[in-house]
């Protein structure tokens, strides 16, 4: 990881098992990934394993804009760890960590060179935050 790595975080109101699952499980991820009511991802796919693939298509839902963010695994421990590396190189690590009833989900990423770092840092957030929600909601 890169000495210019952003991190965030998030306490979500719902044990492990059900975050590892809700984050990991294709049928959940099109329902969270994406960072704003106007986005959302229609289809998403995940080999949860070492040299395993991901991705997310994320879309505006007025389809003016699109992609696909993919990546393959580098390191994969269940219920705790998972590292992964952008179809751009940059690498991603996130964390899940029980707290009783709670769990903290850290992600720790390389920020890319063409917006400004707050505003990688907002955008990676407001998805986690969109995780939070529907964990907590459903």
């Amino acid at each position: 990881m890169t000495s210019n790595a952003i991190k965030i975080s998030s306490i979500i109101n719902a044990p492990l098992a059900q975050v590892w699952d809700s984050w990991t499980d294709p049928t959940h991820i099109v329902q969270w990934y994406f960072a704003s009511p106007d986005w959302h991802a229609p289809r998403a796919s995940n080999d949860l394993r070492v040299g395993g693939s991901f991705l997310t298509r994320m879309e505006a839902k007025d389809g003016s804009m699109g992609f696909d963010f993919e990546g393959t695994y580098a390191e994969v421990q269940p219920y705790s760890l998972m590292v992964y590396h952008i179809i751009d190189g940059r690498a991603v690590r996130i964390t899940f960590e029980a707290m009783g009833s709670k769990t903290v989900v850290t992600e720790t990423f390389e920020p890319e060179n063409v917006n400004p770092s707050d505003l990688q840092e907002q955008g990676w957030q407001a998805i986690l935050n969109s995780f939070k929600r529907y964990i907590e909601t459903n």
